[in-house]
């Protein structure tokens, strides 16, 4: 029987050294046919299992569930899918951001041989431009058709939106004791708005411009209050393990796994489990794994695990894969940086960020916030990031710093313009979205 103070362990565990602090990078594409642009479907000769066999023979294990793979795994790093199809690398926990784009750039090598080999692309966007919700091809995984997707309708909104049309990329780092862990949320949570603006790149949706800079940041707002958006708490002094438990116990809980089998518990919080509410399951058979699997359905900009994931930022391309790592490890990874963004973020009021947050889903860093453009904002966070960078000196063949994967959005900030706004600018016109070149520049 697990009670409170286990669920508390469970993150204190995820404790770390200065020296085995690591950066994991993920990121999300769509995979589309280059003749007519549709996505393509989990089953047949052009398919994600078709592809998923390709790399196979690159050394990859296969995770099935039944008889269908869901995902792949190899040396730390794996491939999962989104419930529309989404091809997600989650990369192996590693050291610097050069050696999280040496990754990326070894799996980019061996997707650009398997669009050739299928003639598809690999489409980095925030939320699909084109098409409808009824059009996607659906992945057959239990979490999803069984459990998630009636919970997701249930609730309105655009959940499902979010499910099967949008795209992200993720970077996920360490703390080194619960004081670190509080320091790293607060300040990783006040920024998300700002980084939501740098990387906005979904001003489409069913080929014409959505109203947004990040339509898909907007998605997350019409999802599942429960557990979605910036909890007040994160930016507060004095974050604990213990709060992030005292929240996670109150939300309901979408399923228990066992044998393979998902069991709908979304009438339950996960206190109600541990206290023997459930009518088929009693205290003594809720797990720890059955708390992690829970955590795992937490879907807050920023989310606690036994590492600190950053979750506010459109999918993209190449350069917003070693940009988005670079950015939060300058800011994390080095003491000094950490310091200084913590005095800009604790000064933010917390009406003020939601504010903020809202506008630039919309408007992007043209919104203000304390009477501040997001253009100057972001301007002061990215240089402290760039010193805490050189200040790492973990240096590349060629003697650059990691500050180097800073260059794409330091341009977004001179020329203060999002990628969405480009993409508005250079695809749409007369009222008309020119499918093909979107499709074809913005791939991989």
């Amino acid at each position: 029987m697990i009670n409170k103070q286990d669920l508390i362990n469970y993150f204190s565990e995820g404790i770390k050294k200065d020296n085995t602090l690591r950066i994991g990078t993920e990121h999300e594409k769509f995979i589309f046919k280059q003749n007519d642009l549709s996505l393509i479907p989990y089953d047949g000769d052009v398919s994600i299992q078709a592809i998923f066999q390709d790399f196979v023979k690159e050394g990859w294990k296969e995770v099935k569930e039944g008889n269908n793979t869901i995902a792949l795994t190899k040396n730390n790093a794996s491939i999962t899918l989104e419930p529309g199809g989404q091809f997600e690398l989650s990369g192996a926990p590693l050291k610097s951001v050069h050696e999280t784009c040496s990754e990326i750039n070894s799996h980019l090598d061996l997707t650009k041989k398997l669009e050739k080999k299928y003639n598809i692309g690999f489409l980095g966007i925030g939320f699909l431009p084109i098409g409808t919700l009824e059009e996607i091809p659906m992945v057959p995984k239990k979490r999803y058709a069984e459990i998630m997707t009636p919970y997701m309708r249930s609730l309105g909104g655009l959940g499902l939106e979010m499910m099967y049309q949008s795209a992200t990329v993720q970077a996920n780092f360490d703390f080194t004791s619960e004081e670190d862990m509080g320091k790293k949320i607060n300040v990783s949570s006040v920024l998300q708005p700002l980084v939501t603006g740098l990387f906005a790149n979904s001003p489409f949706k069913n080929n014409q411009p959505s109203g947004f800079e990040s339509y898909r940041g907007h998605v997350w707002t019409k999802t599942d209050s429960d557990r979605t958006g910036i909890p007040k708490f994160f930016t507060e002094p004095n974050m604990s393990f213990e709060k992030y438990v005292d929240f996670a116990l109150d939300i309901p809980v979408y399923a228990l796994i066992r044998d393979g089998n998902y069991i709908r518990c979304t009438d339950y919080s996960f206190a109600d489990l541990i206290e023997g509410k459930h009518n088929e399951f009693s205290k003594d058979q809720i797990t720890i794994k059955d708390w992690a699997d829970h955590i795992s359905t937490i879907f807050t900009e920023v989310r606690l695990k036994t590492f600190i994931e950053m979750r506010g930022a459109d999918a993209g391309g190449y350069n917003t894969l070693c940009a988005l790592p670079a950015f939060w490890t300058g800011i994390l990874y080095d003491e000094t940086a950490l310091e200084e963004a913590l005095s800009i973020t604790s000064q933010l009021d917390y009406a003020d960020l939601m504010n903020f947050r809202e506008n630039v889903l919309e408007h992007g860093l043209n919104s203000t916030i304390n009477n501040i453009e997001g253009w100057d904002l972001a301007e002061q966070i990215v240089k402290i990031s760039s010193e805490g960078l050189n200040r790492r000196a973990k240096l590349n063949l060629y003697g650059d710093s990691e500050a180097v994967h800073l260059d794409f959005i330091k341009d977004i900030i001179k020329n203060k313009e999002s990628n969405s706004m480009r993409m508005i600018k250079n695809y749409y016109a007369q009222d008309t979205l020119n499918q093909k070149e979107l499709f074809q520049k913005e791939s991989f």
